[in-house]
């Protein structure tokens, strides 16, 4: 980010751009951005988008060969393509040694394979940005512009209770936020009860709140919460999903606490959220690792068995809760 940030700024740009990685917000931002400083509002001449799988390539490079009318750029927009999940597309990855100074290609992807022949193309003939979700410090300043945009006020406490409950994507934590400015209406400042009365729990914290149940061998606390998801017509089949992924996450970062590997390295080699890892390295203590790992090989044998109509999805969950909130 701090790349683009320094092309806009400067107003220098690269004839190539690919924005990829898994927050949506951030690709769609710089999309964004990049347009309105390259083409003028209404010029229509020069702008081209594309969007989805079979886009003619030769047709792009086509038009990516037209000079520019009465402006410094021709901007071409290439969105979900698919040119970077699979081999081929050789049209357009010879083409990236020779596009125009005055043309513009950027692409915007959720699907990348960074062993594609394409993205190394464009990695070496401009700028391949993976914009991943922004460390809770980033999130907090971005989160606190968008209150204080409002002329409303909130505590750093208030946000940080705000990321632990939000959907973890930052369109979500967007809209619940705007819903939180809504709320609040004449009042200035944003408190953790309005937080508690608006926005959407993230199923994920039940999860995680079971599991703590469960390591604190609460069963009938475990089981209420297994409870209180079904009644909220949430999957069984998909608990027991989130179940096996809570104990596979506590696995990796209670195994990486082990070797030594602080809070924030362990952030980043696992690319979960900070606060997220501080939370699963205190919980991880409760049990061995041999122990999660024996949890994800159950709970993968409970999902075969659910599969495979041995069982009910329902039971599944039910004998995961029980065998290790056993005491």
């Amino acid at each position: 980010m701090k790349t683009l940030n320094e092309h806009l700024k400067k107003k220098t740009f690269k004839n190539v751009y690919l924005l990829y990685g898994d927050e949506a917000y951030l690709r769609n931002q710089y999309r964004d951005r990049l347009k309105q400083a390259m083409i003028s509002d209404g010029d229509t001449m020069n702008l081209s988008c594309f969007e989805g799988k079979g886009i003619d390539e030769k047709e792009l490079t086509a038009l990516a060969d037209t000079v520019p009318f009465f402006s410094d750029y021709r901007l071409i927009i290439v969105e979900n393509s698919g040119f970077f999940a699979a081999s081929g597309h050789d049209t357009l990855t010879e083409y990236m040694k020779q596009i125009p100074e005055t043309t513009c290609i950027l692409f915007v992807e959720s699907e990348v394979d960074k062993r594609n022949k394409l993205f190394k193309a464009v990695s070496a003939a401009g700028y391949a940005a993976n914009l991943t979700m922004p460390g809770d410090k980033q999130l907090i300043l971005w989160l606190a512009g968008m209150v204080k945009k409002e002329n409303k006020l909130i505590q750093e406490q208030t946000l940080q209770y705000f990321l632990q409950i939000v959907e973890h994507d930052m369109n979500g934590m967007r809209q619940e936020m705007e819903k939180l400015i809504c709320y609040v209406g004449q009042r200035q400042v944003i408190e953790k009860a309005d937080v508690d009365a608006v926005c959407c729990v993230f199923v994920e914290n039940k999860i995680f709140d079971m599991i703590r149940a469960v390591a604190e061998k609460n069963q009938r606390q475990a089981m209420q919460l297994y409870d209180d998801l079904v009644t909220l017509k949430e999957p069984p089949m998909r608990i027991l999903y989130l179940i096996i992924k809570q104990f596979n996450t506590l696995y990796e970062i209670r195994d990486l606490a082990v070797q030594g590997y602080p809070a924030s390295a362990i952030a980043e080699k696992t690319a979960v959220r900070d606060f997220i890892v501080k939370r699963n390295i205190s919980l991880g203590r409760h049990f061995e690792l041999s122990a999660l790992r024996q949890a994800v090989e159950d709970g993968t044998e409970l999902e075969e068995a659910v599969k495979t109509g041995r069982i009910t999805d329902r039971l599944a969950v039910e004998m995961m809760i029980q065998k290790y909130s056993r005491a």
